[in-house]
């Protein structure tokens, strides 16, 4: 029986993961934080993991007074718990993520319509999910509602996997505005989806052709509008270099990526996971 322990921070929102048995070694790591910035006065972010499911998550909340955290809150348990519950579940991971999503749609939007002070909430959603068979111990499959990202990190190269459910990126798409442009726009905290918004909300989910030795970065917009993914993918190669052919410290480097975040403005909540396949 999996031991059930906790991942503990002093400044950030984590919730509870199932630990692999010892005698079983899982063929990942993974560490996460959240940290409330240098601007806010509460944190609205949340990260998860039920390693047990092999799902890790990250969700970023908004919604007036507590109810942003309300939101992320309750699409990450919900999520988890239904990933959690579908998984001796035969069918493929995408659609386990997307019935995973939708009750956590469901959970925010009428928690959210019986009451008047968190009518409105809602939530960014972006997930892995490692569902392994024999014949394919790394499937691997992302899946995501806003602008929380996921990134790979494979070769001393950052890849960004996920492409934001927003207004800008709907401008960069068009060619209506420049990367520049886009790193300064004053709509780019408009996303176009989000978890609880509507009664109904549609991820955008892919499947993923992982590697061992892969690094795979879950984020809210708190670490990437305050660091360019230049910046990230450097943090990430000098973590990288120092352990050699090992394991990166992944608790030590979420500190670190949050560290400066926060030294650049640190303007919103920051939280990030990492999960590395070995």
């Amino acid at each position: 029986m999996a031991a059930l322990g906790r991942a503990r921070s002093s400044t950030g929102r984590i919730r509870d993961e199932h630990l692999p048995d010892a005698a079983a070694p899982a063929p990942y790591a993974f560490a996460m934080l959240s940290h409330r910035g240098c601007v806010r006065k509460s944190n609205e972010d949340i990260c998860a993991a039920n390693s047990a499911a092999g799902a890790f998550v990250v969700c970023d909340g908004m919604g007036g007074a507590a109810a942003g955290e309300v939101a992320s809150r309750l699409a990450a348990d919900t999520f988890l718990a239904r990933l959690n519950d579908s998984k001796a579940d035969p069918q493929p991971a995408d659609i386990r993520l997307f019935n995973a999503i939708a009750a956590a749609n469901e959970a925010v939007y009428c928690h959210g319509c019986d009451s008047s002070e968190l009518r409105g909430m809602g939530t960014t959603l972006v997930a892995l999910l490692l569902a392994s068979q024999p014949e394919d111990p790394l499937a691997l499959t992302v899946a995501h509602v806003g602008d929380s990202r996921c990134y790979l990190f494979r070769d001393s190269t950052l890849t960004r996997l996920t492409e934001d459910h927003s207004l800008v990126e709907e401008q960069l798409r068009c060619g209506e505005i420049t990367l520049a442009q886009a790193a300064v726009s004053p709509l780019r905290n408009i996303i176009t989806r989000a978890i609880g918004s509507h009664p109904t909300v549609e991820p955008t989910i892919r499947s993923l052709d992982p590697r061992r030795g892969d690094l795979y970065l879950l984020a809210s917009d708190g670490l990437t509008h305050e660091l360019p993914e230049a910046a990230i993918e450097a943090s990430l190669r000098r973590a990288a270099e120092a352990a050699g052919n090992a394991m990166p410290d992944l608790d030590h480097l979420c500190g670190l990526l949050i560290e400066e975040a926060n030294d650049h403005g640190g303007s919103d909540n920051v939280t990030v996971l990492l999960l590395y396949l070995s």
